[in-house]
């Protein structure tokens, strides 16, 4: 494993414009995290996003950054920079990752 045994994947999922070739190539808009579940730091993150330049501007706006303490902070980063009609998706499948991350540090069934 090239990751410590700490590390989680975290899979958000949303829903992205109808227009968007994402929708009409996948069905939903996904972003998977590996997350440190010690710190909530994220190590990586991928998207179902088509253009690899998409996943490379992605990782930027989460890498080093923390799953619940730098919410607001990678939002107003995307809102920001991110001019793309997934712009929405993204936070949506953010929250959705993070929601999961909450609910396995303080026990709960996690929905998957």
């Amino acid at each position: 494993m090239n990751y410590p045994e700490s590390t989680l994947y975290i899979v958000g999922n949303s829903k992205s414009q109808q227009n968007n070739p994402i929708t009409q190539l996948y069905g939903q808009f996904m972003m998977g995290f590996l997350v440190d579940s010690q710190t909530g730091n994220i190590i990586e993150v991928e998207s179902n996003a088509i253009l690899a330049l998409t996943n490379k501007f992605i990782e930027d706006f989460f890498i080093g950054k923390n799953m619940v303490s730098d919410f607001e902070s990678i939002r107003n980063n995307i809102i920001g920079c991110y001019l793309g009609s997934s712009q929405k998706a993204i936070l949506v499948a953010f929250k959705d990752a993070q929601k999961k991350y909450l609910d396995f540090k303080s026990g709960k069934p996690i929905e998957l």
